[in-house]
């Protein structure tokens, strides 16, 4: 009697060919814990305990002082301000270069891009060289009383500049991926351009519009060598949080640094937070979109 070969399912060829022995499952998850432990939850874990290590009372008089609350007010300021202006171009450029032809179009995409390849610290100094009181505008701005080095202006500047691309970047290659068959099916039956906007590009991108604008808020919160070079570190005025920390350690007032520190991390715990949620709502509505 001859035995039929029965043909192995795709899944399970696929399966057998990937699957990895145990030993080598468990050691591998093990480096990945053991450099997580070591680089991210130890250090997270020492943030908190030096900030609360002296008392709660010593933890809350360090963050409502007046200088933290002047940097907690002016990061907020900062990232209120850069947040808007990056969300308004980076869906301008991303519709630009997901949905048209148009001369300049890898320009603008290496523009986009180049807050990442130049150093922070590189792109504060330029800004100092224009606006500078020494700088290329720097005596027209001085006679007409107008600051914007070592003042919030040039911390605007600053945090707009380094995050730049992350909104830009989510959105482009999702709407790419969409193609613009459903733009044009929507100028076939009468809609203008602004309400195939609001009525179809923009749901169609809305999650990875939240999650771009999540990372683009925590980087500008977070963004200390642009707005060091530009602030110039007066207490009060034009310190930001990541400076603030900064100063309050080369003080060596260690208990108010990391109390300080702690609110940044609680803003990185509360981004990581927003972004797996953003992340699962997303996968949610691409399954759906796919199953109809």
């Amino acid at each position: 009697m001859t035995a039929i070969a029965l043909p192995v399912p795709a899944e399970i060829r696929r399966r057998a060919t990937t699957d990895e022995p145990a030993w080598v499952r468990r050691t591998l998850i093990g480096l990945a814990l053991a450099f997580l432990t070591l680089f991210l939850f130890i250090p997270l874990i020492s943030v908190f305990y030096e900030a609360l290590k002296k008392g709660v009372d010593v933890y809350l008089a360090a963050i409502t002082e007046p200088d933290a609350v002047a940097a907690i007010r002016l990061t907020l300021t900062a990232a209120a301000i850069a947040v808007p202006l990056n969300l308004i171009f980076g869906i301008a450029a991303a519709w630009a270069v997901a949905k048209f032809e148009f001369r300049g179009k890898n320009l603008l995409i290496t523009l986009i891009d180049l807050p990442f390849s130049v150093s922070p610290v590189v792109s504060g100094l330029i800004y100092v060289l224009i606006f500078g009181l020494q700088g290329w505008l720097g005596p027209w701005l001085a006679e007409n009383d107008i600051k914007i080095i070592f003042a919030v202006p040039g911390i605007v500047l600053a945090t707009t500049f380094v995050t730049v691309p992350f909104i830009a970047r989510e959105l482009i290659p999702l709407m790419q991926a969409q193609g613009t068959e459903e733009e044009e099916a929507a100028v076939v039956l009468g809609a203008s351009g602004w309400q195939t906007f609001f009525r179809v590009t923009l749901p169609n991108v809305k999650w990875g519009l939240l999650y771009g604008t999540i990372l683009c808020n925590a980087r500008a919160m977070g963004e200390f060598g642009a707005v060091s070079v530009v602030s110039g570190h007066i207490r009060g005025s034009t310190n930001t949080l990541p400076l603030h920390v900064e100063i309050l350690y080369n003080e060596y007032n260690f208990a108010a640094a990391f109390a300080v520190a702690s609110l940044l991390a609680l803003l990185a715990l509360v981004t990581l937070a927003l972004k797996t949620f953003v992340e699962s709502r997303n996968e949610r509505h691409q399954g759906n979109v796919d199953e109809h």
